[in-house]
């Protein structure tokens, strides 16, 4: 039996390990972090995920916890449409239901899985200083001196992936030039969001709204560094000119427990694997969340990656035909949710003007077939 051990108890990591678990492979997890917080953040379930997560028998208990979102919409700072996209049909064609849970929700489910289906050891406080490797065996050296030898490694420790700078030295990271702040609202809205995820677009900032329980709301809000000119700027004077419901929400948020992050991404790279050293997630394809993609991406990258292990004999023929299934489609992630980026957070009058305008006239066949390729599996 192979030997796996997976850098990372991310998303992306935990997934991993079920996956392979249930293939019968031996797994153990290292995690910097000493203990698990609850991130006071939400997550984007989309289809393409819940696919994932249905095939490895966790579908029924994501959508315990979770709330249904069976639209996603971009609206005018009034709440006015731009576009709507919705998911009905794409419900009944697989079978699944988009849905945003709790960060620290899905984390838990995850851990649990893991505990309830193998012996699986999840080491905490563990951070990777580096790693080296000969052609049979890879010795992990970490942090507090000890050393760990495993036959397979796994990198799914984030955008600053140690394991991908141990294997390669050539990667870029790139500043979307955006402040982001995430948070969890116990506002009371309308009810008409309910089952609705939203993007207000504005002049140079966003703000986004999801439920992920009756009563608790996710949302986050995206402005341009270069418009920020006071960094300790409250955010209802930000988006003071927005509907009241983004002041509700905001209102309805403890202050402590709201996040703040740059946003960058990881310009997409040649070569995902070296030897017996693979990458997932973040660590080989970290995208900016534009498309509420990148631990969805993560999810997939983790199955298709347990299923090249289990049906190629020899290690690198997995990790070759693993970055063929992938690279393309996370690499259009990637790309394309740049660009939105750019185009959401548009700070010229007149080029938002024209944004709205093409968002208006945009046909829905359009979105359809881009949400089809986002959504579809090939594996």
């Amino acid at each position: 039996m192979k030997q796996i051990t997976i850098i990372g108890a991310g998303i992306g990591g935990l997934t991993a390990a079920i996956a392979l678990q249930q293939r019968g492979f031996e797994v153990e997890i290292f995690e910097s972090t000493p203990e698990f917080g609850k991130a006071g953040s939400g997550i984007n379930l989309a289809i393409n995920a819940m696919q994932v997560f249905k095939r490895l028998g966790l579908y029924d208990t994501i959508l315990e916890h979770a709330h249904i979102t069976h639209s996603m919409n971009i609206r005018t700072k009034n709440l006015g449409y731009l576009a709507v996209a919705p998911l009905s049909k794409f419900e009944t064609e697989f079978e699944v239901k988009s849905v945003a849970i709790h960060r620290a929700t899905l984390h838990k489910i995850l851990i649990q899985q893991i505990g309830n289906t193998g012996n699986t050891k999840i080491h905490l406080n563990k951070k990777l200083r580096s790693l080296k490797q000969d052609k049979e065996t890879i010795d992990l050296l970490f942090e507090d001196g000890t050393v760990h030898t495993s036959q397979i490694v796994i990198g799914a420790d984030g955008i600053h992936s140690v394991v991908r700078a141990s294997i390669f030295n050539d990667s870029e990271l790139r500043d979307a030039g955006q402040i982001c702040w995430r948070g969890i609202s116990s506002a009371s809205i309308s009810p008409e969001h309910r089952g609705e995820l939203n993007e207000i677009w504005g002049k140079g900032k966003r703000f986004g709204f999801v439920h992920i329980k009756e009563n608790e709301i996710y949302w986050f809000a995206v402005m341009n560094k270069n418009t920020l000119m006071k960094q300790d700027l409250d955010l209802k004077d930000l988006f003071s000119d927005y509907h009241p419901t983004v002041m509700t929400i905001i209102g309805g948020t403890q202050k402590e427990n709201v996040l703040r992050n740059e946003i960058w991404d990881l310009k997409p790279i040649a070569t995902w694997y070296h030897g017996n050293v693979c990458l997932l997630g973040d660590a080989c394809h970290a995208t900016t969340p534009n498309m509420g993609q990148g631990a969805v991406q993560a999810v997939e990258s983790a199955m298709a990656l347990s299923i090249c292990l289990s049906e190629e004999s020899k290690i690198e023929e997995a990790f070759k035909r693993y970055q063929k299934i992938r690279k393309k489609k996370a690499n259009h992630i990637t790309d394309t949710s740049w660009r939105i980026g750019k185009l959401a957070q548009v700070n010229n009058p007149i080029g938002a003007l024209l944004r709205d305008m093409l968002l208006k006239i945009t046909p829905r066949a359009v979105m359809e077939k881009q949400n089809r390729r986002v959504f579809e599996l090939n594996y």
